[in-house]
């Protein structure tokens, strides 16, 4: 039997190009003028054609480069601070996000309980909640509820040992931070898990139960395992949330704990924008979240299509 095989459209070839080039644009021209200088940006008549330079990311990357660059009195970036922060801040966040949120909704699940379907639709509310709703009352909190008194032993322990004035908060420090963001992205992680445990055999649970593992070797050696596709597939989203968040960062972090999205904007003032500058820091931004999702990208498709429905 032969088979006929159907032309696709123009429009369609045409359609992807489009979405192709609405993607992958702003990245290559953000490279680009990463290699510019501001006169020519500004400008906007050199294109693509131009006399590229390392400046900029010399002046992005004066904290960690190991000679001090000619064109700089003063390295007033201090982007090698701020990308650990953010390091520290995505990764802790995504790991107590993943290890929360997976027992939640194995919980959810598995276990029958009073409230089980109101719990499980109120996370996913939740999710739907902007952060600049958070913004407000979280600052309010982080800045007065939770605080250590400077007069206790504990406050009195901390601010002898790690220094500093007045009581000791959450605002401003890397717990602070990586605690909303737990709480900002858990139900996300939670929702996108349940559809891959409801997937997972109960038979397999039950033969490890008779074979006599119990419930943590369960959920550890035969739960898991079969559940890493939802778990790298959450992991990226959430590290990616995590990683580019900017409005609860700059309310909560302070010259220690800024982040580097806090320290692009930052860059900016009334008078004078550095956009070479910007561009650079931008495209150094960009880097991990692009590695991690390019090393991870059989997962994010195992992912994105699990639940999907069979013919």
């Amino acid at each position: 039997m032969s088979t006929v095989r159907q032309k696709q459209n123009p429009a369609f070839y045409a359609l992807i190009a489009v979405l192709v080039f609405m993607s992958i644009g702003p990245v290559v021209l953000m490279f680009a003028n990463s290699f510019k200088l501001d006169v020519d940006i500004i400008s906007g008549t050199s294109g693509m054609i131009f006399l590229p330079t390392i400046r900029n990311y010399e002046q992005a990357l004066c904290d960690v480069l190991w000679y001090e660059p000619d064109h700089l009195d003063f390295c007033s970036l201090k982007f090698g601070g701020a990308f650990i922060n953010s390091l520290i801040i995505a990764l802790i966040s995504t790991v107590l996000t993943l290890v929360i949120g997976c027992m939640a909704a194995y919980a959810l699940v598995r276990f029958r309980f009073m409230g089980r379907d109101t719990v499980s639709l109120s996370t996913l509310m939740v999710r739907m909640v902007p952060p600049a709703v958070l913004l407000v009352p979280v600052f309010g909190l982080w800045n007065n509820e939770f605080c250590i008194g400077k007069t206790t032993l504990v406050g009195g322990w901390i601010r002898d040992m790690f220094g500093g004035r007045g009581d000791v908060c959450l605002a401003g420090t890397h717990s602070g931070i990586i605690l909303i963001y737990v709480a900002m992205n858990l139900p996300f992680v939670i929702w996108i898990l349940q559809s891959f445990i409801v997937q997972v055999p109960r038979s397999l649970e039950e033969a490890a139960r008779v074979d006599g593992a119990g419930p943590f070797q369960v959920f550890f050696k035969i739960v898991l395992p079969l559940i890493k596709p939802g778990l790298a597939a959450a992991a990226i989203f959430t590290f990616r949330i995590a990683w580019n968040e900017y409005l609860l960062a700059s309310a909560l972090s302070d010259r220690d704990t800024k982040t580097v999205p806090i320290l692009i904007v930052n860059n900016m003032s009334e008078f004078n924008v550095e956009w070479g500058v910007i561009m650079a820091t931008g495209m150094l931004l960009a880097i991990p979240p692009i590695i991690f999702t390019l090393l991870a990208s059989r997962q994010i498709i195992t992912g994105m299509t699990a639940g999907a429905v069979k013919g």
